[in-house]
């Protein structure tokens, strides 16, 4: 018997993705599916055995039909299983019993109905495994591979199917036709594009192993409703292998209660982890289908640019004033053309154009008549892919009209598109081509480019954004890993609930963070005890594990300056509790918060970002995903809309960021420390004042 592994591995789905036999179990005539399995297959150009199974059909759509798999004459690759759900098992046993190795089952009816579902589809796991049969599903349509010409596949798939270098993982059954449907109006060719169901054997991460090692797939593209088990070991293959995951994650799950004890729950909400955890691994995470498949089809089919200087060439003013804001907000550069490149590319224009970047050559060469097949946003191209100042030009001066034009028209076109061609292969930096809005592709249009591999992005808008998410990638590739750190040895932990203030204190400390000096009081001689030993001005607060948020019950006294002072916060705080702690007040400086959160999915998050009572109000909060080391939180810090306020703004006492980055580590290491009773762990504030770093409230919450 095979292991589970073994049946879900790159090699086996190699086999299982790439069918040249295919048996359709409950194939009838009356079953929508099936007319859309038969016909996906017919779109796809499937020419092997497609064999109807049914026990009381003859024929189904011309074909002749066996009772069961067991009177095969051959053994076919795969099985797709379309009957009800209680006739599932017997059909892989029949599958066993045959040779099968691959099954797709349509039913539902399993883990997506509760409690009774998923034990029907445990069964159905162990069942499989059990024979050595290769389950995708169930709850779901299939997939389709367009390079090996196969599509058992129960949507609808207009025809033709374009084969291209975009492999397609989605946890959803119906969005996979509108997938289908987008790539096809753009000529967006697909490698395999699998809609996964309820994920029983064959998961997300191993349709990502496959893809990576797919030498036909060049970018990956996901839609996800969850984040799957070992989705962060398999994007850091992928980033290893060089190739991109561009990634539609849709909804987020709740936020637990014990981690909203604590403002870093407040602001660490699970999609912005989600976020930041994606942007960690170097996931490109888009918020549309469409904005998913044009950043897969720049990285699919584009040559990669080494940086973010870009030319840009186009025939209108009012597409250079798009270009220009799209280009600003993706943080992508236009420099100024070089003189050599300006002056050459000056001879192609009308004397009121200037050759500028981004470049409008201006539509008065559409009023002369034509005497060669080149324009001049062409020459201009050739000019402006030489200047040593970009790294990449966008081209925006082809368009193809929706029927074939007459002959001498047509050939004009043709030229055009194969000069396009020979630039998109052989400049010196990459050229990206594009249509000025996102419109569809007619039949014509797809025949033609796709003949001479020309690729044109949907629309001005859509395209920057995808190239701006393509550049992301570039930056952060073969950077997951320059993170890693050696977590501390977890302790055990019996507490439930938040810690006294001594013990988090004392936490803290082992892992090298000051906690600021405190006393802890109880009678009114005490307090001047302090205050002797301190010196004015003072804070005097409550000491009670079961309040968390002091401020917020008037449990915080703060900068007490005379005897009156400290005597009146005295008498109102001990109303509150019997325990209270007197420290310094330290004045100046900036107040941080430093705080770890139990994500669901990823586990331990780190927050970073303005503290004091301003967390959730200003939420300027920067997230990563434990561990990291010191340089990554120093990347933290620096992403804060208030850095400035720790690099010297406003007259403030620039702060020493490394020592910052160590001590705000030992936070993170002191949380991971307490393993999984971690719930939330919190230092609000993190008082900073050039290399004096204290932390003035502790909150540690374990189960």
């Amino acid at each position: 018997m095979l292991t589970a592994d073994r049946l879900v591995s790159p090699a086996r789905l190699r086999e299982f993705f790439a069918p040249r036999s295919v048996a359709v179990v409950g194939a009838s005539e009356t079953s929508g599916w099936a007319r859309f399995l038969f016909a996906s297959q017919a779109a796809a150009g499937f020419d092997g055995p497609l064999i109807p199974v049914h026990p009381r059909h003859a024929t189904v759509f011309g074909r002749p039909a066996v009772p069961s798999l067991r009177d095969l004459d051959d053994p076919v690759d795969l099985a797709f299983v379309m009957t009800p759900l209680e006739a599932v098992e017997g059909v892989l046993d029949d599958a066993g019993a045959a040779g099968v190795r691959g099954a797709v089952v349509l039913a539902s009816g399993y883990r997506e109905v509760g409690d009774d579902g998923h034990a029907l589809q445990e069964q159905l796991t162990a069942k499989a495994a059990g024979l050595g049969i290769t389950v995708l599903g169930p709850n779901c349509p299939g997939f389709l591979n367009a390079h090996e010409r196969t599509a058992p596949f129960a949507l609808y798939i207009t025809p033709p199917l374009q084969a291209g270098p975009v492999g397609v993982a989605l946890q959803s059954g119906a969005l996979a036709a509108v997938f289908l449907a987008f790539a096809r109006a753009h000529a967006i060719g697909v490698s395999t594009l699998t809609s996964l169901g309820n994920e029983a054997m064959i998961g997300a991460t191993d349709v990502i192993d496959y893809l990576i090692e797919d030498e036909r797939t060049k970018v990956i593209a996901l839609f996800l409703e969850g984040i799957p088990a070992g989705f962060a070991a398999a994007a850091e293959r992928a980033d290893r292998a060089g190739k991109p995951i561009v990634a539609l994650k849709a909804g987020s799950s709740e936020v637990g209660s014990a981690a909203a004890l604590a403002h870093t729950g407040s602001v660490a909400g699970n999609d912005a982890v989600v976020d930041a955890a994606l942007r960690q691994l170097n996931v490109v995470r888009v918020t549309s289908i469409e904005e998913l498949l044009t950043t897969a089809a720049v990285l699919g089919y584009s040559r990669w640019p080494t940086g973010r200087r870009m030319g840009a060439v186009t025939t209108s003013g009012g597409a250079c004033d798009i270009i220009a804001d799209r280009a600003s907000a993706e943080r992508i550069e236009l420099p100024a053309f070089s003189e050599p490149t300006a002056a050459a590319i000056t001879e192609h224009l009308p004397p009121f154009a200037e050759a500028r970047n981004p470049l409008d050559v201006t539509g008065y060469f559409l009023a002369n008549r034509r005497t060669a097949a080149l324009t001049p946003v062409d020459a201009a191209l050739s000019h402006a892919v030489a200047d040593p100042g970009l790294d990449f030009v966008l081209y925006s001066g082809l368009s193809v009209p929706d029927v074939k034009p007459d002959e001498a028209a047509a050939r004009v076109l043709e030229e055009r598109v194969a000069w396009l061609a020979d630039q998109l292969e052989s400049a010196p930096i990459p050229v990206i081509a594009t249509t000025s809005t996102c419109v569809d592709l007619s039949g014509y249009g797809r025949e033609l480019l796709g003949r001479h591999d020309v690729h044109l992005l949907g629309g001005i808008d859509l395209g920057i954004r995808a190239v701006g998410n393509a550049l992301r990638w570039l930056d952060g590739r073969g950077c997951i890993s320059r993170t890693a750190v050696v977590l501390p040895a977890a302790a055990q932990i019996s507490r439930t609930g938040p810690w006294p203030e001594f013990e988090a204190r004392d936490l803290l400390t082992a892992f090298g963070v000051n906690p600021v000096p405190t006393f802890s009081v109880n009678a009114l001689p005490g307090v001047r005890d302090a205050v002797a030993e301190f010196g004015y001005p003072v804070v005097l607060k409550i000491s009670d594990d079961e309040v968390t948020h002091k401020s917020e019950v008037g449990g915080v006294a703060l900068d007490l300056r005379t005897e009156a002072d400290v005597t009146a916060a005295f008498e109102r705080l001990s109303a509150i509790s019997d325990h209270l702690t007197v420290a310094p007040m330290r004045t100046g400086g900036v107040e941080l918060l430093a705080g770890v959160t139990v994500d669901p999915t990823f586990g331990p998050v780190l927050a970073v970002g303005l503290g004091g009572i301003w967390v959730e109000a200003l939420n300027d909060v920067s997230l990563r995903v434990l561990p990291v080391d010191p340089d990554e939180i120093r990347r933290m810090l620096a992403e804060l809309r208030g850095y400035p306020l720790l690099t010297g703004a406003r007259s403030q006492v620039a702060a020493d960021l490394d020592a910052l980055a160590r001590v705000i580590s030992g936070v993170g290491q002191a949380a991971c420390s307490l393993g999984s009773a971690l719930r939330s762990f919190e230092v609000n504030p993190l008082w900073v004042n050039g290399d004096k770093i204290e932390a003035l409230d502790i909150l540690v919450i374990t189960e």
